[in-house]
């Protein structure tokens, strides 16, 4: 967002954290250490779980605090600080529907979609992102169950890469909702796919999901994903789904995503993006699956109003049905659109279609105006190959009007004329 002076606050780069290394930090306000942080509380959202308050355990029976992660201002490893104005009001324990990472995820197995025990939550990965503070992955890794043993010494020489060895990290985006009034000592982590099986879900279905999804949890199923495989489910995700899911990747892993295309499939992809950011891509692909992308592109571009037609059936509005009926064969006779008729005004102003099969069924005495459909899709005079295909797929239609800045029908484009095209067939 900018502000009214149009500068630009710049973002926050992204916090990660363990679990493991934050519980049990000494917990300050205003320099005095007023407790220790027990646990976090998380809500379920569409997105990510976000961690909505610290549970701060206090020395002498004095009653736990319930912090919100707004009231923080710091946290590190062995520190957290907050700002809040009166400890008392904050005295309380979590409500009995909480959701505690400590107390009922840490430690717990996790099971397969069979329930079947994979493994057991060693660690839990969080981000701080835009000032929130989400949970990202479980981590079921043999690095940080060493870590939760007290041997993290021993972990730091057998597993140098640390917390960024990712072999035994879940996504959250993989775990099913977990059930309200959760007990701390039940409720397993049930995923809701393993990472393992998501390369047998079919393009398509996958597609669906990750439409479903927010962008974080998309991009992250995505990007574990084979190249064949991720080329694949790309193809089959909405234009808007695309270009955010493209614009989270470098372009290194673009650039190997369209070599794995066909010609028809990576010019479909880079059709949703900017010119600038197309060109860009294409000057890094195979030089020769770039030449025929391009040619296939350029194609796309191409005006629907150079393959209109102007040989079809167009009538008044005051035009009965036994007229257009009885004489059909002549009035159909040399024209290239058949099954549609046209209701325009004397200046050609479209006023409405009808489709064949209704004709033939209509009174005999009705008008044209009275049984034809007045809401018309149309394309413009300034649409392209692209928009008239993806018109096609969307309706079904055998002929699209083409109408220009005042409506008037300047012609149709029949489906064969766009829809068999060579830059149609996937190379």
């Amino acid at each position: 967002m900018t502000n009214d002076t149009g500068a630009v606050k710049p973002a926050k780069a992204d916090k990660h954290y363990l679990l493991s290394s934050l519980l049990d930090a000494k917990v300050l306000l205003r320099e005095k250490k007023i407790g220790s942080l027990s646990d976090m509380m998380i809500i379920e959202t569409t997105k990510l779980p976000e961690v909505k308050n610290l549970l701060v355990s206090r020395p002498f029976g004095a009653p736990p605090l319930l912090i919100p992660w707004e009231q923080v201002t710091t946290i590190v490893p062995g520190t957290v600080v907050i700002d809040i104005d009166e400890i008392k009001k904050f005295e309380m324990p979590p409500p009995d529907d909480a959701i505690l990472l400590r107390d009922h995820i840490l430690d717990k197995k996790v099971l397969d979609t069979e329930d079947a025990e994979v493994e057991v939550v060693y660690d839990i990965r969080l981000v701080e992102r835009n000032e929130k503070l989400y949970v990202t992955e479980v981590d079921t890794s043999r690095y940080a169950r060493l870590r939760r043993l007290g041997l993290g010494s021993l972990a730091g020489i057998l597993y140098p890469q640390g917390d960024r060895d990712s072999d035994g990290a879940i996504s959250w985006t993989y775990v099913q909702p977990l059930p309200s009034h959760i007990s701390s000592f039940k409720g397993d982590v049930k995923l809701k796919v393993l990472k393992e099986t998501l390369a047998d879900i079919h393009p398509v279905d996958l597609a669906d999901i990750l439409e479903e999804l927010d962008h974080d949890q998309r991009v992250m199923i995505f990007s574990s994903l084979s190249n064949e495989h991720a080329s694949d489910t790309l193809e089959e995700i909405e234009p808007i789904v695309q270009r955010d899911i493209i614009a989270s990747l470098s372009k290194e892993k673009v650039v190997q995503l369209i070599n794995d295309m066909t010609p028809g499939q990576a010019a479909d992809i880079l059709s949703v993006l900017p010119h600038a950011e197309a060109h860009v891509i294409l000057t890094a692909v195979n030089p020769d699956n770039a030449k025929k992308i391009n040619a296939i592109l350029e194609k796309q571009e191409e005006k629907v109003i150079h393959y209109t037609t102007q040989k079809i059936l167009k009538f008044s509005p005051e035009t009965t049905v036994e007229y257009v009926q009885n004489d059909y064969p002549r009035h159909a006779r040399d024209k290239d659109v058949i099954m549609y008729v046209y209701v325009t005004s004397e200046q050609d102003t479209l006023l409405g279609v009808i489709d064949l099969k209704e004709l033939l069924k209509a009174d005999d005495k009705a008008l044209l105006k009275d049984i034809m459909v007045e809401n018309v899709i149309s394309l413009s005079t300034e649409s392209t190959l692209k928009e008239a295909s993806q018109n096609f797929a969307r309706y079904d239609f055998r002929a699209i009007p083409v109408t220009d800045e005042q409506n008037r029908l300047v012609g149709v484009i029949p489906f064969r004329d766009v829809m068999n095209l060579t830059h149609h067939f996937l190379e």
